[in-house]
């Protein structure tokens, strides 16, 4: 009975890692895609608009 209980942690682990991978291919895109797309679009033009301005305040101060 060792070799039971040896080989179940694997196989649940195995098991979850199988569930996780088809949830996350299963949530790529379709109606979601454009919704996850806006969101990462805005995030990135908000970091833009955060670097553009610490670079063009500090541009000034190194000449």
């Amino acid at each position: 009975m060792d070799y039971v209980s040896a080989l179940v942690p694997p196989v649940v682990m195995a098991a979850f890692f199988i569930a996780l991978i088809t949830v996350i291919v299963k949530t790529q895109g379709g109606d979601k895609k454009a919704k996850e797309d806006s969101a990462v679009d805005a995030i990135l033009g908000r970091v833009e608009v955060t670097v553009g301005g610490k670079e063009s305040k500090g541009s000034g101060d190194s000449d």
